[in-house]
């Protein structure tokens, strides 16, 4: 057997975790409904000018669903992987602190929508990445309207934007 022959095969092994379509249909329907999810949520925030906007939502969705579709992939308990969705609620705060900004002109504090639906947006990620997408879609919807229809507040006037 020549080097490419063992090149090759060696490829091939380190793909044979997808092992049949079932398997592969899985994984890429549960990454895109993250993907497009997070896409949706990330784009409401892009309009307004949000510090974080569409790629950064798509990738914590993305980001989210891997960390939980991997170990279910790899045989983990379903009791086990609340390590790992503690490990993600932690780090996405981090990320969400990096979008409030708090201005030195008195009270104006911005930002905190979009920390909030950085974080909403990783648990969209993390339903879709265990494969409960409707719950996935209908949280997703959820905050878009939140978003965007309850953009006005209770007294009439329109809310600040984050431009």
């Amino acid at each position: 057997m020549d080097w490419l022959e063992r090149s090759w095969l060696t490829v091939q092994q380190e793909f044979s975790d997808l092992g049949n379509v079932e398997d592969i249909t899985r994984i890429v329907v549960r990454l895109t409904v993250a993907v497009v999810l997070g896409g949706m949520l990330g784009y409401e925030r892009e309009t307004v000018g949000a510090s974080a906007g569409l790629r950064t939502h798509m990738l914590v969705s993305l980001g989210a669903a891997l960390f939980v579709l991997i170990p279910l992939q790899a045989g983990m308990e379903i009791g086990d992987i609340s390590r790992v969705l503690q490990g993600v609620t932690a780090g996405i705060g981090f990320i969400g602190a990096g979008a409030i900004l708090k201005h030195y002109n008195g009270d104006d504090v911005r930002g905190v929508t979009t920390a909030a639906s950085v974080w909403l947006t990783a648990a969209v990620g993390v339903a879709a990445g265990m494969g409960r997408e409707a719950s996935a879609v209908l949280s997703a919807l959820l905050a878009l309207a939140i978003l965007a229809i309850l953009r006005v507040d209770l007294t009439g006037k329109q809310r600040h934007t984050e431009k």
